[in-house]
């Protein structure tokens, strides 16, 4: 598939000189303003990945097969997303895998719903939940756009309501209030499922994990994912002076099907790889 000539519905990220880089949905007379000029798609279409497209003012631009970072990183945002740093993370930690089925509340502009939708694929479900409806439409635009809509199933609802699948695999809750959607959680969840939420203070990770603890959930854990970029050049080679720092602490848990009783008051052991 990816040595065949480019058509129209292929996506692509348009690679400039200066790093910049343009997500395009190729269609027949569809054109795309630049920094350095209008690239017609006509010159893309029947191209391979890896060639070069040239804008109006003859400025090179690299054809290349979009990843998952470039299709999340370029959604259209009406709120903010979850990195991809975060996601990774996410998805390692809950084993979101092909065939699963998972609950995501708080979808936002959708950028997540693109990450899991992709690793549940081709068969597993993902019902991405949120309260504003003109969230939803956004995002399933940027579902729609990354050719997952099939996998994806959108619900108006906010999480106090509760969800309507049971004995899902995994639920993320990307929530202001996070502990409020934990209950709701643990009634959707089958028997050793996996939970993870995001969220940006301290205290909302405090409540959050009293609240996993009250509700019976066993291996808790709090981390955050830093990523610093390196710029390199021969001799002189140092941090790039601006990161992605505290995007949000990830939580994460599973659910226990019967109660477990706590072995005093002792701090929690962190291993250590």
């Amino acid at each position: 598939m990816r040595n065949e000539e480019l058509k129209p519905g292929d996506v692509v990220l348009l690679y400039s000189p200066d790093r910049k880089t343009y997500l395009v949905s190729l269609a027949e007379g569809g054109k795309l303003g630049t920094h350095a000029g209008e690239i017609r798609h006509a010159d893309v279409l029947g191209k391979h990945y890896g060639e070069i497209v040239r804008s109006s003012t003859g400025q090179p631009f690299v054809i290349l097969d979009p990843t998952l970072e470039d299709r999340m990183m370029k959604v259209r945002r009406l709120t903010q997303i979850i990195y991809p740093k975060d996601a990774g993370l996410i998805l390692v930690k809950t084993g979101v895998q092909s065939g699963m089925r998972v609950i995501e509340c708080g979808v936002g502009s959708g950028a997540a719903t693109i990450c899991l939708a992709t690793a549940v694929a081709p068969t597993g479900r993902v019902y991405a939940y949120d309260r504003e409806e003109r969230f939803l439409e956004v995002a399933r635009a940027n579902v729609e756009r990354a050719g997952l809509a099939h996998l994806v199933e959108f619900k108006v609802r906010d999480v106090a309501e509760g969800f309507d699948e049971e004995a899902v695999d995994v639920v993320l809750l990307d929530l202001p209030s996070p502990w409020e959607g934990v209950p709701a959680a643990r009634r959707a969840l089958r028997g050793g499922g996996r939970l993870a939420s995001i969220s940006p203070t301290f205290n909302q990770v405090e409540r959050m994990v009293a609240t996993l603890e009250a509700e019976g959930f066993v291996m808790i854990e709090t981390v955050e994912v830093l990523l610093r970029h390196l710029l390199v050049r021969v001799g002189k080679t140092r941090p790039f002076e601006r990161m992605i720092g505290h995007t949000g602490f990830l939580t994460f848990a599973r659910r226990a099907l019967q109660p477990v009783e706590p072995s005093g008051d002792a701090e929690p052991e962190i291993e250590i790889p």
